[in-house]
Order: C-alpha cells, then sequence, then structure tokens
C-alpha cells in the first residue's frame, strides 16, 4: 500500500503555511473593512491644477527660450554658388 505524503503541520514548512494564512487573513480582512480606497476627487483635483501649472510653466520657459534665439539670428547672407562667389 502506498502511504500517500502529508505535510505536518508542527514541521517548519506547515508552520510557515499556518503563518502565512493568519498573516494575509488579517490583512485581507483589514481591506476589507477600510472603505477609504484610493484618492478623493478633490486630492485629484490639486495634483491635476499642479501638472497643468508645471506644464504651462514649461512651455513659457520653452517659448521664451525659441524666441530669444529668434531674436539673436542676424540678417546673414547666404552664399549662392550660381554667382561663382564662394564668400
Amino acid at each position: 500500500m502506498r502511504r500517500e505524503l502529508q505535510m505536518n503541520m508542527l514541521s517548519p514548512p506547515g508552520m510557515l503555511y499556518q503563518y502565512l494564512r493568519a498573516f494575509l487573513g488579517t490583512r485581507l480582512a483589514a481591506v476589507r473593512e477600510n472603505d477609504d480606497r484610493g484618492a478623493s476627487a478633490v486630492e485629484l483635483a490639486v495634483i491635476t491644477a499642479v501638472l497643468v501649472a508645471l506644464a504651462v510653466l514649461i512651455l513659457g520657459i520653452i517659448v521664451t527660450f525659441a524666441k530669444n534665439q529668434g531674436n539673436n539670428i542676424t540678417n546673414t547672407t547666404v552664399p549662392n554658388p550660381a554667382d561663382g562667389n564662394n564668400n
């Protein structure tokens, strides 16, 4: 007759299983009791406002930089190879 292996609950793997089962059970019960899940609408609105303000600030910096670079460009003469001048 073949004996099937059974986990001895007092052996280290059995004790670990029992501990994990009890630990996860208490954590799941705490999560189920807690009605506060996630951020509220006010928190999301504040986060969104801050992100929009940062985006506008970065856009302003980029536009200012581009305008300054455009103003720094002077009238330059582009050489025309058809004229025969290499200047």
